[in-house]
């Protein structure tokens, strides 16, 4: 089978990318809920998982390799468990994810999932709300382990109480070598001549937020409203002179690799992707740094299969299985030990720097700051703003 599949950010902004001309601005989510706040263990569901081995998982699209091979992880999970599994990727976009729940969530009701996997942000979130049960360290030994370092200490649950990452990726700049000479920034991206009107960037706000806020001179990871502003006006610049041809989400790809863009920012997976069948696509550590996010595993509140999804987290944690997960969805492993046994799975992949990065590289990533309701809800409006032209 074809490792090459529809990337699990490909289908973020499923409907397509947003141009300037008749593009609408994105639904907000709406966070500042009355009565939304919830205490975990007033929410905890009876664990059932003793007297009924099944687990509900919802994950994104193409993010697991194929579950239907005797020895793919989804089934040596099963058979090694005896626990049968609905898997769904049912998981599109954060914040149309979160509309479909936060009623139930909001209301101390189950969502009739026992583990879901979310952005960073909206982890966040949902963890602040109360909406998310804890893990019990002594079910997950390898998480507490086997946790790539650079994965640890998160400002919002920085215990892993919560949350265990599932897989992260780099967020940076892309560029076709055979149309274009190297593009080394977003600063380049916004005002080089050569690209003007050949440049796209990612749909996702933080993502393509953060470098703005670098490229005037703020830190992505602790700002202000007013460096905010500047770097809104910075952007909306480049898109008022024909600068950025289109805000997308992965559909930038088959562009780069066509020739009709030039040069943007793309994530590492996708990119990883590319270079199979085009080598003159070229992945980028900008001079502003590197975007470093995670998907993360969650326990809803509710969840009745508690102990059966702690199951789930330890066995994916185990290096042989991580790897062989790495080597189908090509983000980054957060399984300290897997890069060795991607040696004895696919040596190529070993050594990929937006599999397995070094130091080197981790040490120039930055993650976007924790916004508050008032903040999700004003920067995400002028986001849109600028977007829907």
């Amino acid at each position: 089978m074809d490792r090459r599949g529809l990337s699990r950010r490909g289908l973020l902004r499923a409907a397509g990318g947003l141009g300037f001309a008749g593009a609408s601005a994105a639904v907000l989510p709406l966070f500042g809920q009355d009565g939304a706040q919830q205490d975990p263990a007033a929410c905890a569901a009876a664990d059932v998982s003793s007297r009924d081995a099944s687990l509900v998982v919802s994950n994104w699209p193409g993010y697991i390799d194929p579950r239907k091979p005797a020895r793919s992880t989804f089934q040596r999970f099963q058979d090694s468990t005896g626990i049968t599994v609905d898997y769904t990727d049912d998981v599109n976009d954060n914040a149309e994810f979160y509309a479909r729940v936060k009623n139930q969530l909001g209301s101390c009701e189950p969502v009739g999932r026992d583990l879901m996997v979310l952005t960073d942000w909206m982890a966040a979130r949902m963890i602040s709300l109360g909406w998310i049960q804890p893990l019990d360290p002594a079910a997950v030994p390898r998480l507490r382990d086997n946790l790539i370092e650079p994965l640890r200490g998160v400002a919002w649950d920085p215990d892993l109480r919560f949350h265990a990452p599932w897989q992260s990726g780099l967020t940076g700049i892309a560029y076709n070598a055979a149309e274009v000479g190297e593009v080394r920034s977003f600063a380049e991206l916004l005002d080089r001549a050569d690209l003007k009107g050949r440049v796209t960037m990612l749909t996702e706000m933080r993502d393509t937020m953060g470098f703005l806020l670098s490229v005037t001179g703020a830190d992505p990871t602790d700002f202000d409203a007013g460096q905010w502003e500047t770097a809104v006006e910075r952007l909306r610049r480049s898109v008022a002179d024909g600068q950025v041809r289109a805000f997308t989400g992965n559909e930038y790809t088959q562009d780069l690799a066509a020739g009709n863009i030039l040069a943007c920012e793309a994530w590492s997976g996708d990119i990883i992707q590319l270079q199979f069948d085009n080598p003159d696509i070229r992945f980028v550590v900008p001079e502003e740094g590197l975007a470093l996010w995670s998907d993360n595993m969650l326990v809803p509140n509710g969840a009745t299969h508690r102990a059966n999804a702690e199951r789930w987290i330890d066995f994916y944690y185990d290096p042989e299985i991580a790897a062989k997960v790495a080597s189908w969805v090509n983000y980054i492993c957060p399984v300290q030990g897997a890069q060795a046994e991607m040696e004895k799975l696919d040596p190529s992949l070993a050594d990929n720097p937006l599999i397995f990065p070094d130091e080197e590289t981790l040490a120039q990533t930055w993650a976007f700051m924790t916004l508050d309701d008032r903040e999700q809800v004003a920067y995400e409006r002028d986001w849109s703003d600028v977007t829907g032209g």
